[in-house]
């Protein structure tokens, strides 16, 4: 896995040009060549002559050896020049003169990688990568960590590495591509070891099943998810996952058997959230409000920040002539995830109903907003071959004419 160069700048670096340390005073006239020297270089930076003022600093280190300033940035602008060899030396002296320079230290780390020094990287980038603030730097670190785990087969702290990226920039279309490639690698290195340790186990059936059901075989995933119900009737989760793929079946006869399924899961653990609110939906399909409430409240009660169950009480309640309680629902389903859709829909048609027009028409316009947003997610998955879970309520509601009700699900 490479990783793209996000460090453009050299003075974005650079540490300490304009304040150079001087050597001990004992000679005033050293001291002055010393300042002349500086002075330059920052003039040839200014002009993008980064090749003169290379030599302006190489002059401060002739007088000076000790003067971390200089080796500091010559280090730095031979690394952005490419010269990671020469580059290494300066860097080295500077970290040596003053320990502590983390920026420096994962230019180090970068230089030694790129000139095969893997442990040497390893060792810099390590020590150098907490310790980073500026976001670009840290990126570029990071991700150089996680190629040097990656190629080493390290791939629990690749993705621990990716994990805080994450959690720092989880915009950053460099760090979402690490994790999709450090994930999908884990999961292909779990898959593998589980069909050496346990070929025929459950698990292993029911990691099948997952992959069938993600390449949209859906027989084939019920079949390997039944197979593993034998196995291990009472594995926890395994229930649902049946259920889920027999509610997604084109059969009429799997589509009825799913609800027994989904009551099977409650009764292996009474705290499935998901299984509650699947027997909310298909009690709603066949028009009993009474029993979709107490699924879908139910479901809220186990995960009160699960937007979707609140949204799903909503929608009951919507039916059930209780607007008022239906609104907060919605709203505390947006507070959890702004970006829902159907929740800003049911939400408009709320208060249209109530006579806010100016409320429902923001309301409408956010809908609108992310449902286009959701639709290009949708595209990007299709144009992936893969198969979408949870952006089933969005779909239906989004076919219903802004102009006019919610259809009840």
């Amino acid at each position: 896995m490479k990783t793209r160069e996000v460090i453009r700048s050299v003075p974005a670096i650079l540490l300490f040009l304009g304040s150079i340390q001087g050597a001990p005073q004992s000679g005033a006239s050293r001291q002055q060549q010393i300042e002349a020297h500086n002075r330059q270089a920052q003039e040839y930076l200014k002009e993008n002559r980064a090749d003169l003022a290379s030599a302006e600093l190489r002059a401060i280190i002739a007088l000076d050896p000790n003067n971390v300033d200089a080796r500091g940035n010559l280090g730095v602008m031979l690394f952005f020049r490419g010269d990671y060899a020469d580059a290494i030396p300066q860097l080295r002296a500077a970290l040596k003169l003053q320990p502590g320079l983390w920026k420096i230290e994962a230019l180090l780390g970068m230089s030694e990688k790129r000139t095969s020094d893997a442990q040497g990287a390893l060792d810099d980038l390590k020590k150098a990568f907490p310790n980073l603030q500026e976001e670009k730097i840290r990126i570029e670190a990071g991700m150089e960590l996680i190629e040097i785990y990656n190629g080493t087969g390290d791939l629990d702290k690749a993705a621990a590495i990716v994990s805080v990226l994450r959690g720092s920039y989880p915009t950053n279309v460099d760090v979402l591509y690490a994790s999709y490639r450090i994930y999908s690698d884990l999961a292909g290195e779990s898959m593998l070891s589980l069909s050496m340790v346990a070929p025929d186990s459950a698990r292993m059936h029911q990691v099948m099943a997952h992959e069938m059901a993600r390449q949209g075989d859906t027989e084939a995933a019920i079949r390997n998810y039944r197979e593993a119900l034998t196995l291990a009737p009472q594995l926890p989760g395994l229930h649902f996952e049946l259920a889920e793929a027999l509610h997604a079946s084109s059969s009429p006869a799997e589509k009825q058997e799913a609800e027994g399924e989904y009551k099977a899961a409650l009764a292996v653990n009474p705290f499935d959230e998901e299984s509650e609110r699947r027997l909310g939906e298909i009690a709603a399909e066949r028009g009993d409000q009474k029993e979709a409430y107490k699924y879908y409240s139910r479901a809220v009660q186990l995960q009160p920040d699960d937007a979707e169950a609140n949204i799903d009480l909503a929608k009951i309640l919507t039916s059930m002539d209780q607007p008022e309680k239906a609104e907060a629902l919605l709203q505390r389903a947006i507070q959890i995830d702004p970006t829902i859709a159907v929740a800003h829909y049911r939400l408009s048609f709320l208060y249209r109903n109530a006579g806010r027009t100016a409320d429902a028409q923001n309301e409408l316009e956010a809908f609108r907003k992310y449902k286009q947003m959701k639709e290009k997610l949708r595209g990007v998955y299709r144009e992936m071959r893969l198969k979408t879970t949870e952006v089933k309520s969005d779909e239906t509601d989004a076919t219903n004419s802004p102009d006019q009700p919610p259809t009840h699900q």
